[in-house]
């Protein structure tokens, strides 16, 4: 046998490492724990919610069917609409302002250079201490009377602050909480974005003779458009289920200024043991999170169908 044919042969010998369909079944076995996962942590806590809330549940522990009779009761309760509102008004301020402080940070530790580790490191850094925590540090350090936050106000020539316990700021002091520990985070993804953007795209604008602001208009925030758009989804999620500083901090107080929806089906659980009624107002939550979620979607789609 000549040494080509022995090759042919050994090549024939050998099994077939890769059979029709041993790729999918190879995919879906990689992806089991992570689709387990969202199963059992995600998928299934929306279905229970949403059937949990077409039934009642007495003192005793007796189910009862009543339809869509805790969606009416609480459409009818002034108390939702007034959560509702709050909500609204937390989401519609806290987003763009959390995106356009995180979009900052990330343009400012961008290019590297001497120490800029150190700042991408203490940017993120709120992220890493638990939302439990968070609250209790921030209640201290703005209480009014033993603050040190105050003390330096009054150290300054300015009156003490109510910050949580005054109607007038506690929401905005809840805003100001949630934006300390999170525009860290999304700063790291719309980091990610801009180190994916070509310098070529810039290098051709300078050699037009774009300046700064004409190359971040032109160039950085079309490119950043799917990286904005994901963060906005993403933290509209997240602030529409925004819980553990009103629970910690104010019960949502003073005078329901903070009574956010979250906050609201919280109580209704495991203060009146209402569970009909909690899980109504987490599915009016998540109805709303998808619908910002769609209308989101469409306008990236319909901008992206314009450029």
């Amino acid at each position: 046998m000549t040494a080509s044919g022995a090759a042919a042969a050994g090549r024939k010998a050998l099994p077939r490492l890769r059979q029709p369909g041993s790729g999918l079944g190879l995919a879906v076995l990689f992806l089991a724990p992570a689709l387990l996962g969202l199963l059992v942590f995600r998928l299934a806590p929306i279905a229970v919610a949403g059937v949990g809330a077409l039934y009642r549940e007495s003192l005793e522990g007796d189910q009862t069917f009543v339809g869509v009779a805790n969606f009416a009761s609480l459409f009818e309760d002034a108390g939702f609409w007034h959560s509702l509102r709050t909500t609204i008004l937390f989401n519609l301020i806290i987003n763009p302002l959390q995106i356009a402080i995180a979009f900052a940070m990330a343009l400012l530790v961008l290019q590297p250079g001497r120490g800029i580790t150190f700042f991408r490191a203490a940017f993120f850094l709120p992220m890493t201490l638990s939302i439990g925590l968070t609250a209790v540090l921030w209640s201290m350090l703005l209480d009014q009377t033993l603050g040190p936050i105050n003390a330096l106000l009054e150290q300054l020539g300015f009156a003490r602050q109510g910050f949580f316990r005054d109607e007038g700021q506690a929401l905005g002091t809840m805003m100001a909480i949630a934006s300390w520990k999170g525009c860290g985070y999304w700063m790291v993804f719309l980091l990610a974005g801009l180190f994916g953007i070509d310098d070529q795209l810039y290098e051709a604008a300078r050699i037009d003779g774009a300046n700064g602001w004409q190359r971040f208009w032109h160039i950085t925030l079309p490119q950043m458009r799917r990286p904005l758009t994901f963060v906005l989804i993403a933290d509209t999620a997240v602030n529409f289920l925004f819980f553990a500083p009103v629970y910690i901090i104010t019960s949502g107080g003073p005078n329901d200024s903070t009574s956010l929806m979250m906050f609201r089906a919280y109580e209704a659980a495991f203060t009146f043991m209402n569970w009909g009624r909690s899980l109504a107002y987490s599915s009016v939550i998540l109805l709303i999170v998808i619908a910002v979620a769609i209308v989101q979607l469409r306008l990236l789609r319909h901008g992206e169908d314009e450029s």
